[in-house]
């Protein structure tokens, strides 16, 4: 007889994200005991954590968290680093010793800053300089994985359960007022330490439930603005395309989410003219960037989160709301992990982004959003 775990389940996949909307810090064993609720969306080959504000005491210079297959990689790593940037401290990520946790690579941490007489020099601004240089170590065979590059963030993962990897890494040592969760069942892509989410670009990291059959053409549109995905999963590309909208082209969230889970024709036809005419630009231009195929995902950043479904809903995904926490979980029954009782429960529709932002309660809404975007098309 077949059991759970002998079969695959492409509705697998875990997310959850937890985000105190004051910006007062929790600590990690909340996201792992909200995640491993979830222990049967996952298979042991993937799980991670994304946290902001763990380190306050650093918190003006980046903090970044590598992977390195050997000491001669770390070594080749980090003249390459002292080339571009000043390197604040640097030593290895605590861990403790699991016997679930197989064959890990060398995890090592650094604090740095830009080396300003060299941006001067190449005339290019910070944070082009730091995606360039993230996304050239992990493009080439160097044996280098930087796994998250941002202020007072870091991403931890690994191949393994996610409880798993968040007692690995000591995550109940941390505090931290956004946390998000991943537990991963690969379908298409293989299982491996930097294949696990979250995916980082800078501060802004995704962790995803689902396929996106879009892939390619996804691919192939930010390849031309010099990104390059080799990480073997399709979810990178979702980091990339975000980063793209909103970093170097100006959109607000908001409009990155209709680009990417777009309102059909119809309900845009019904919509005020000038909003309207602006999504009617917005698919004509990004029409390549729409993701294909079922998923949720949350998207964390410094100043809060945004989840969101495809336009069916073809992923599960809930949030919840306890006095200043809002949650997101692909299951309802982990939220209440952590909090038995909730203010307020609900399942978004499709392609409805919900919004945790810190320092306020008040979501920003779509049309707003839209109204406020800082890109013009022609």
């Amino acid at each position: 007889m077949l059991r759970e775990g002998d079969i695959r389940i492409p509705s697998g996949c875990a997310i959850a994200a937890l985000v105190n909307r004051k910006g007062e810090a929790f600590e990690g064993t909340r996201i792992a005991d909200c995640i491993a609720m979830m222990r049967d969306r996952s298979n042991g080959l993937g799980g991670g954590f994304a946290a902001y504000g763990i380190y306050p005491e650093m918190k003006h210079h980046y903090a970044v968290h590598v992977f390195f297959d050997g000491t001669p990689q770390r070594r080749g790593f980090e003249d390459l680093l002292r080339k571009h940037f000043q390197v604040i401290s640097t030593g290895p990520i605590p861990t403790r010793r699991k016997t679930e946790i197989q064959n890990p690579p060398v995890i090592w941490r650094y604090f740095v800053a830009p080396d300003d007489d060299l941006l001067m020099e190449e005339s290019v601004d910070q944070q082009e300089f730091i995606v360039s240089f993230m996304t050239r170590v992990n493009a080439e065979p160097n044996g280098a994985y930087i796994v998250s590059f941002g202020r007072n963030m870091g991403v931890f993962k690994g191949v393994g359960f996610p409880e798993d990897i968040a007692d690995f890494y000591r995550l109940d040592e941390y505090q931290g007022y956004i946390w998000t969760a991943h537990g991963r069942f690969p379908t298409n892509t293989p299982g491996w330490w930097g294949g696990a989410h979250p995916f980082a670009l800078m501060d802004t990291t995704v962790v995803h439930n689902g396929e996106i059959s879009s892939y390619d053409a996804n691919r192939r549109f930010i390849e031309m603005y010099g990104y390059r995905c080799s990480l073997q999963t399709d979810t990178e590309v979702i980091a990339y395309t975000f980063d793209l909208l909103c970093r170097r082209l100006g959109l607000s969230q908001a409009e990155a989410a209709r680009v990417v889970a777009p309102p059909l024709w119809d309900e845009i036809a019904l919509m005020e003219p000038k909003l309207a005419d602006r999504l009617t630009r917005m698919r004509s231009v990004f029409g390549a960037l729409l993701l294909n195929g079922p998923f949720s995902i949350v998207l964390a950043a410094p100043e809060g989160i945004m989840a969101l479904n495809d336009r069916l809903k073809l992923r599960p995904m809930v949030a919840a709301e306890k006095g200043e926490f809002l949650a997101v979980a692909s299951e309802e029954a982990a939220i209440r992990r952590v909090f038995p009782a909730l203010d307020r429960v609900w399942s978004p529709a499709g392609g409805e982004p919900v919004w945790g932002r810190v320092g306020s309660v008040a979501p920003l809404t779509d049309s707003t959003a839209c109204r406020e975007g800082r890109h013009e098309f022609s």
